[in-house]
């Protein structure tokens, strides 16, 4: 079986708390877009494999993959076969973009139905918990308000169906870690599940703000660069996502941004993206 876990973008991105457990609170929407990896899964003789190709995945062969991770915990449970896993990367890693996350909610949810577990999506979810705080988006792969460490998930009514994206990776990796090392909480502040649906989306420069903006691009200015250049080319609401680096515009109809971004890695489409 063939399966493209897609990514994700966070709009607006609040650090409410840090807990007493060393994670931290927060507050953000997750929308799903069109950006996607491939994974394939054939049964096999011998031991469960994994190849990689496309972009590099420093780190992430083997034992350390958030997939091989998911099927040894599932070999226990559901006594899988082995697997031949084939995963071809496109989503950047260390982007913000949920790639890796997605990755594995993706082939929780192809184990479920190659080898009919039944899996309740709320078993699913909790499985896939266990691996990252934003995989249990993933599997529902809908609008969703996040919260707690990001692994509780509501729906939101956000619909941005038939607007343009474009993402802009400048390659830079940033860790999760570095990035939170740089924030300092702060629980002031309108809740983005009642500022996202009743604002008008062309006010969001104004009020729609990640926490991790402003540090991150005091490292890497590069990034806030884009950021300006997307709204110079008419982006209504432009963003980093996640931790980054990379930054999202939102425009109303199709940029250019093959050229004007030609020195870095980067994805445009629609977003009207499905699960």
């Amino acid at each position: 079986m063939i399966i493209f876990p897609n990514a994700k973008i966070n709009i607006g991105l609040r650090i409410i708390e840090k807990r007493t457990d060393g994670y931290h609170n927060l507050e953000t929407v997750f929308y799903p877009v069109g950006w996607c990896d491939a994974l394939e899964t054939v049964v096999k003789k011998g031991k469960t494999s994994l190849g990689l190709s496309g972009i590099p995945v420093p780190g992430r062969r083997g034992g350390d993959n958030l997939c091989i991770k998911l099927y040894e915990v599932l070999k226990k449970k559901h006594h899988l076969p082995p697997l031949a896993i084939w995963l071809q990367k496109a989503i950047p890693v260390g982007a913000g973009l949920g790639g890796g996350s997605s990755d594995a909610a993706h082939f929780m949810k192809l184990l479920n139905t190659m080898f009919m577990l039944n899996l309740t999506v709320a078993e699913m979810k909790e499985y896939v918990s266990q691996l990252g705080s934003d995989c249990a988006f993933f599997i529902e792969n809908k609008p969703a308000l996040a919260t707690g460490r990001g692994e509780v998930t509501e729906p939101i009514d956000l619909d941005l169906g038939g607007l343009h994206i474009a993402i802009i990776y400048p390659g830079i990796v940033i860790s999760t870690a570095e990035a939170y090392r740089l924030i300092t909480p702060c629980a002031e502040g309108e809740s983005l599940k009642k500022l996202l649906p009743s604002t008008d989306l062309r006010e969001w420069k104004n009020c729609v703000a990640n926490d991790f903006e402003t540090p991150v691009i005091k490292l890497y200015p590069a990034i806030g660069a884009i950021k300006q250049k997307l709204y110079d080319m008419g982006a209504v609401y432009a963003s980093m996502t996640g931790s980054g680096s990379a930054v999202y515009g939102i425009f109303d109809k199709e940029p250019a941004t093959e050229q004007a971004f030609k020195a870095f890695k980067t994805w445009k489409g629609k977003l009207s993206f499905t699960a």
